[in-house]
């Protein structure tokens, strides 16, 4: 477990952050184009400020993940732009999701089913989606479980269907759904349980070689996870965890650089607890791993906004948190509004880096 941390702080864009680079006078998080310029040294006894460029040598160590680019998470790069986040479309076979898009909701079954699904994943990638996550169990606060074997009903004939149109990612916490969804055609895993879920979890990831999304979780019940979370400092432990989880699935046979990690905004936190982790998100940087931040539709998007009747109606305030964290260094943005959030990015990267796109000239 690290006792030390590095956070990245006047984090810098666009050509301030080249210029100040270029001048020794910042350092590029996680490659860049994001600078930071100042760094907060947290140690178990304190924590101090001081210049990104004059870190003490004890803790030059802990400075590599921080500035070094990750490999591609799943090999694969934006569609509008370098620096740009992957942009992860969310298809929900479900009777029940807090989002308020749960086809099964709708009475859907069998070939209906499967043509809704393909519908709503062809326009998320017309949109501009990179990736779509299919699911088929809510894990809202209180909803109830499902069996890996019902799971694997609603899901796989959605699965087969978008498989050959685009990378597919499986939002699931049994080996059996993972499995069965590897060879039906998704890609990557990803795990709210952070594998803790399924014993047999991790074997199944590392013997397919699949791209991983691990994520922190109060607990390891989503029906209870929302029963007074507490932290002492939310961002420190998340990031313990998360610290904790790459380690366990590291020895199990899953590279780090397969990795990527999802601090779980809403998962077993108070909105406190949601903005202290956007706000702080540079932090978990130091662990080397793409991040992937997933804010939309959710309660506290709801409890900034007022729109407390959820589903689309959280759409633009979904999109702010979107931006926000893409400028903090997220580099997967889990969406449900898909075509709204890619033109926002694309405005964003566009006035950050003062430079017309290529495809918009």
């Amino acid at each position: 477990m690290p006792d030390r941390w590095i956070e990245p702080l006047g984090l810098l864009t666009g050509p301030a952050a080249a210029a100040a680079m270029e001048a020794g006078l910042a350092l590029p998080l996680q490659g860049g184009p994001t600078a930071f310029a100042l760094v907060r040294l947290v140690g178990r006894g304190g924590e101090c400020l001081v210049s990104a460029t004059a870190i003490p040598p004890p803790w030059h160590g802990l400075v590599p993940p921080l500035i070094e680019a990750p490999p591609p998470f799943a090999g694969l790069v934006p569609r509008f732009g370098c620096g740009a986040p992957l942009v992860m479309g969310v298809v929900n076979v479900t009777p029940d999701s807090v989002s308020g898009d749960g086809l099964l909701a709708a009475g859907l079954a069998g070939e209906a089913l499967v043509a809704a699904a393909l519908a709503q994943g062809q326009a998320m990638l017309a949109a501009g989606a990179d990736i779509l996550d299919i699911g088929g169990e809510s894990t809202r606060p209180g909803a109830a479980p499902v069996t890996p074997e019902e799971e694997c009903r609603r899901i796989l004939p959605v699965i087969r269907a978008l498989a050959p149109l685009a990378p597919l990612s499986v939002d699931t916490r049994n080996a059996l759904t993972m499995r069965e969804a590897l060879a039906a055609g998704a890609r990557i895993v990803n795990d709210i349980s952070a594998l803790r879920h399924d014993p047999g979890a991790a074997r199944v990831v590392a013997e397919a070689g699949a791209p991983l999304i691990l994520m922190h979780m109060l607990g390891d019940d989503p029906r209870r996870m929302q029963d007074d979370p507490r932290y002492a400092d939310v961002t420190l432990e998340v990031a313990d965890f998360l610290a904790e989880r790459l380690a366990a699935v590291e020895a199990a046979g899953i590279p780090r650089h397969r990795i990527a990690l999802d601090p779980g905004l809403g998962f077993g936190k108070l909105l406190e607890h949601n903005l202290a982790l956007l706000h702080r998100l540079p932090l978990l940087a130091g662990l080397g791993c793409p991040l992937l931040v997933g804010a939309s539709r959710k309660r506290s998007i709801g409890r900034l906004s007022g729109a407390m009747e959820g589903g689309r109606a959280r759409m633009p305030g979904s999109v702010a948190a979107a931006l926000f964290a893409a400028a903090r260094g997220a580099a997967i943005l889990r969406v449900h509004d898909v075509a709204e959030t890619v033109q926002a990015l694309r405005v964003q990267q566009a006035a950050l880096s003062g430079d017309t796109p290529a495809d918009r000239r």
